[in-house]
Order: structure tokens, then sequence, then C-alpha cells
């Protein structure tokens, strides 16, 4: 089996755990970690061969985009301080406690090459957290802060762990020169993820196309995440900037296709580059075993008691930070996500599973230090990494549907029925404000007017049939179904159109130009 092989087999792999997973209550990233897993075990699986360095460039950027496409600045906003706890103060601690609890276990490591181990398992993986809470069905408010913390954990920890791997390579440690380089390293990512969305939001109205506008936004997580490098900037921050710009300004509320288009397009790329990253996770089991070979116990005890601690940290840090966040929530009144039980607290704690940036991290280590030496504990490093991830990702992962059942900790479903309400009221009276603005200004018949105001009220019924009182509610159902009926003769007649047009293509003389062109126009016609 050569790489172009794998490479398709975990292709496969990421569309067939979605299907597979949903049946069995068990997250696809954690199934396709366990498929790269038992192809690591295969004699005649080879050992991925892609640069350590490419891993972070060429799997975080769409992941990361296609994750911002689901918040909002609003919804980051008012969850400030719980993610910034949790994605920066909460980090910084867990290395600490990784590196001081690894110096003391690994004879002869060094503090820098700790810290360095720990600035890389310190972060849950974003994509990990939102791919498996949002299948479990957690309130939302949940799920908002571990969208939130773990879109921005990774832009801390990246730079953290340069910071440590410079340290250990050169020798030297400026506490201020970090801070410094922490901060330029922020500022630069924004001001790239910022100038990349105007320009991208400009371009976008120039190319007009849907096809092509969805080809951008293809690419624009990569550029902005190049750019920002090679600027010296956080390349995960400028792609979350860039993201958030786009979300907030690119959104044209009448370009039905491209919404619905490029909606299915990112689902499409979110789906395979989730199950190849997961899946490259496992596959680094082939690097865990050559390392161990011969200290199975020795290197065994060591990821044991990280993880042991990367577990621990998470815990004690979030009882406190909860409580103290909760206090200040009653006090301000704000309008953020919070847990608001102790069982909510233990699910944010056990959904703190590490994966794709902290493999890319491990590899990325140097081989050597700038005196021409190894780099300490190299391999140890990358085996404990290893070990830390398949611990939280199949331990965490694979039990967390049933500790979610275990507490009952389920979404508010009548609050998000009584949101989708005020929303379905809301659109119904700006269809009919927008008809009395125009029967100001035309003269319409009445019974056309009769009926546009009644589609008008259909729009609020048909999000949300609450909206309307019983009788209004049986007058929707009768025409309801009379629309499907409709609906299901005119289907048959676009499919016989649609049918008659593709035979077309086989006729001799047809230009198959033309009538794709007439097949595109019955396509947009029976979506409609």
């Amino acid at each position: 089996m050569d790489q172009l092989a794998l490479l398709f087999l975990l292709l496969l792999g990421a569309l067939l755990s979605v299907p597979v997973g949903a049946r069995l209550g068990l997250p696809a990233p954690v199934l396709m970690t366990v498929l790269g897993i038992v192809l690591a075990l295969l004699e005649f699986v080879p050992n991925v061969d892609i640069p350590p360095e490419l891993i972070l460039p060429a799997l975080l950027p769409p992941l990361l985009y296609a994750a911002v496409r689901r918040t909002s600045w609003r919804q980051f906003a008012a969850n400030k301080r719980p993610i910034f706890l949790l994605a920066v103060a909460l980090v910084l601690v867990t290395m600490t406690c990784v590196a001081a609890v690894a110096s003391a276990v690994v004879p002869g490591l060094p503090i820098a090459a700790a810290f360095a181990l720990g600035a890389l398992v310190a972060p849950p993986d974003p994509v990990a957290a939102t791919a498996v809470a949002g299948q479990l069905g957690l309130p939302r408010r949940l799920v908002s802060i571990l969208e939130g913390e773990g879109l921005f954990n990774d832009v801390t920890a990246i730079v953290l762990y340069h910071v440590a791997i410079a340290a250990a390579v050169g020798g030297t440690f400026s506490p201020w020169r970090a801070g410094l380089d922490l901060v330029l390293s922020a500022v630069v990512a924004v001001a790239v993820g910022l100038a990349l969305g105007w320009a991208t939001n400009r371009l976008l109205s120039v190319l007009g196309d849907a096809t092509l506008q969805i080809g951008l936004t293809l690419l624009v997580p990569y550029g902005s995440y190049v750019l920002a490098e090679e600027l010296h900037g956080s390349g995960v921050l400028a792609v979350l900037t860039t993201a958030m710009f786009l979300a907030e300004y690119a959104f044209d509320a009448d370009d039905v296709m491209t919404r619905l288009a490029g909606h299915t397009v990112w689902d499409v790329v979110d789906t395979l580059v989730t199950g190849v990253a997961f899946g490259l996770v496992g596959l680094e089991l082939h690097n865990a075993i050559r390392t161990a070979s011969g200290r199975w116990t020795e290197l065994l005890g060591w990821a044991a008691v990280i993880a042991g601690v990367v577990i621990l940290v998470r815990l004690v840090w979030l009882l406190p930070a909860t409580w103290l966040t909760k206090r200040l929530h009653a006090r301000r009144d704000h309008d953020e996500d919070i847990p608001m039980s102790v069982r909510e607290t233990v699910v944010m704690w056990w959904s703190g599973m590490r994966g794709v940036a902290s493999v890319a991290l491990a590899l990325a280590i140097p081989l050597e230090t700038d005196d021409g030496s190894a780099f300490p504990h190299r391999e140890e490093i990358i085996f404990v990494a290893f070990g830390v991830i398949m611990v939280t990702l199949l331990l965490q992962g694979l039990t967390l549907p049933w500790l979610v059942g275990r507490l009952g900790v389920r979404a508010d479903t009548e609050r998000e029925k009584e949101y989708e309400k005020e929303l379905a009221v809301r659109a119904a009276k700006a269809a009919k404000q927008r008809l009395r603005e125009i029967e100001s200004v035309e003269e319409l018949p009445e019974e056309l007017a009769e009926q546009l105001l009644r589609r008008a009220f259909d729009i609020g019924m048909r999000i949300s049939p609450d909206v309307g009182d019983e009788e209004r509610r049986e007058a929707q159902e009768q025409r309801a179904r009379r629309a499907k009926r409709i609906r299901r003769i005119q289907g048959e007649m676009m499919s016989a159109a649609r049918h008659e047009v593709l035979a077309a293509r086989s006729e001799a003389g047809a230009d198959p130009e033309i009538v794709d062109r007439v097949l595109r126009q019955l396509d947009v016609r029976s979506l409609r």
C-alpha cells in the first residue's frame, strides 16, 4: 500500500465513520482514531510520510474556518470571560503543572523541554470537542464555551510551544522576550486577519458567481495562515480573525444559492479533513511503537502520569473557575454562557480531549539544538505526548456519551423552541411590514393583497407552527397539505422534464454544454 492509497482509505473512512458513529452512538473523530490505530498495527500499511511542519498548515486552517462558521463575534464577545479562563489561563496552568511533573519523573529532562511537552499537550483539540459535543445534544451554552475554548487555546499553546522550543534549542530564556513575542504574534495575526477578511469581502462582490465565491473561501484560510506565519504572527489567530470578519460582513441575505452551496461544500470539507486528521493521529502509533521498543513499562508509566496530570488539572481548575464565573455573572448580569450546575461542569471537564494540534507539535520538535547536539529526550517527549492524546481521545471520547446520559445533561429544548418561535414572529412581521410598504406605492387588487398577507403569515407558521392560534394552525395545516400535494405533482412534472433533457445528451448532434445549462435551470427551479 502506498501513501496515495492510504490517503484514499482515510477519506473513505471519514465518510463511513459518520453513519457508523451515529448508529453506535460514538463520535466520528474517535472512530477515525481507532481506524488509524488499526491501520498502524498492520504490517503492509506504510508509515505516514508527511513532513511535521506541514501537518498544522495543511489541516488546521480549514478545520478552524469551518468551526468559526458555526459561531459569531457576538457569541465570542459575550463569553470572553469563560473563554479566557479556559483558552488562556488553563493552558498556562496545565503547561506549568505538566512541566513540573515531567521534569521530576523523567530523569535528565531539561526544564525547557519539559515546558515544550507541557505546551503541546495543554490545549484540548477544537475539532474533537465540537464534533463530540455537537452530536450529544448538549446545552447550547456548553457547546459555545467548548467551541470558544477550542478555537482560541491553540493560539496560546502554539506561541508558548515556540517559546519553549527556542529556549531548549538555544539554551536561553527571557520571560520579557517571551511576553513580547506573544503580544507581537497576536497583533500581527489580528492585523493580517482583518486585512485579508476585508480584501476577501470586496473580492467576493467582484466575483459574483457562486462557484468562484465558494472557491475563494476555500483558499482564504490557507492564505491567512501562511501570510501570518511569514510575518511571524499566529497563523491560527489570523484564520480565526478572517473567518469571524467574513461571518459578520460577507453574508448577503438574498444570495440564497451561494449560501446553500457554500454550506454544503464546507460541510463536505469539514467531514473529510476531520476524518483524515484523526486518522493520522491513530497512524502515528508507528512512531510510538518504535520509540518504546524495550522500554514499554518505563514510558507507559511516564505517559500515564502526565495524562493523569492533564486530566486532573482541568477538573481542579474548572470547579473554582466555574464558581467565580457564576458569581460575576450574577453580579453583572452578563449575557454569557456558563455551566449552570456541577453536572455540566463535569461534562466540560471530561470533554477536554487532545488531538491534531498536539500530534503536529510533537512531531515538529527539532532533531538538534543550536550546538549540534540531539534535542534532549525528543523520542520520549513524542511518546508521552502520544500517550496523553490516546488516553484523552479514546478514554474520554468513548465514555463521554455514557457520562452525558448518566448525568442527564441535555439541551433545553423548550428554550430553543421559544427562541425559534420568536424568530418566526420576527420574520413574519418583517414580511408584513414590507408588504405594507409595497401597498403604499403600488395598487394591489384586494384578492392579491389578501393572498400575499396570508403568505406573509405562513412564513412564520412554517418556521414554527406554534406562532398562530388553533384555528390558524388548522388552516395552515390544510394549506400545507395542499401545497405538499402540489409540490409532489410538480416534482413529478419536473422529474419528467429533467429525464427528457438528460436523454437529449445522448442524441446525435446534441450540444452537452447547452443541455447542462438547461438542466441547471431546471435544477434551480426545482430547488426553489
